[in-house]
């Protein structure tokens, strides 16, 4: 989930507990925690509502930032056929586990076994067949380069090749860039290891 504008602001300071999206499903789930451009938030609750019934007085209003029911309206993003769900949550403070996991490039027996199985299980049920070598070592040799770019050097479509960097990103082995991606410490230590 992206913020855009001061909403990013609001999102981090806590001040911002209330989102509408326009999506064709939901894209979120009550009680999982999720990495935001304004920080990491737990999903409350999320639920569809019909856009024209918001009222001005709602409460939620003034949890999303929003002035009034139009302004909510004007906001949303999409095609306006697509429902909207009104997202409860809250930001969830302290140290990114995945960010203090994908600092420490030092690797043990174990935490190399354990990344080699996960690693093998990801690339078994790949639909591309095995990719994560591969990709590690783009990256490695590409640090900042666009996704679109990357993935065409991989002939992949650019939607499906950023999830499996995510996936990469959750064991701690890559970090997002600006534009691109670079192994994190962790990444690094691996490729070496099994170089």
């Amino acid at each position: 989930m992206l913020f855009a504008g001061s909403d990013t602001q609001g999102v981090a300071e806590g001040k911002i507990t209330v989102a509408y999206r326009r999506w064709a499903e939901p894209r979120v789930v009550a009680g999982r925690i999720y990495r935001t451009n304004a920080g990491r938030i737990e999903i409350e609750s999320i639920k569809e509502v019909n856009p024209d019934l918001i009222a001005d007085n709602d409460a939620d209003l003034d949890r999303a930032d929003r002035s009034n029911a139009k302004d909510v309206r004007r906001r949303l993003r999409g095609d306006e056929s697509l429902p909207t769900f009104l997202i409860r949550f809250h930001l969830v403070e302290g140290p990114d586990p995945r960010e203090e996991l994908a600092s420490s490039a030092e690797l043990t027996l174990a935490d190399l076994e354990e990344l080699q199985e996960k690693l093998a299980r990801l690339d078994e049920f790949g639909r591309q067949g095995p990719w994560t070598d591969q990709t590690l070592k783009l990256i490695q040799a590409h640090p900042g380069v666009r996704a679109a770019d990357l993935a065409a050097q991989l002939e992949r479509d650019t939607a499906g090749f950023k999830i499996d960097v995510r996936k990469l990103k959750n064991l701690g082995l890559t970090h997002s860039l600006e534009i691109g991606y670079e192994l994190s410490p962790r990444g690094a230590a691996y490729l070496h290891s099994v170089s």
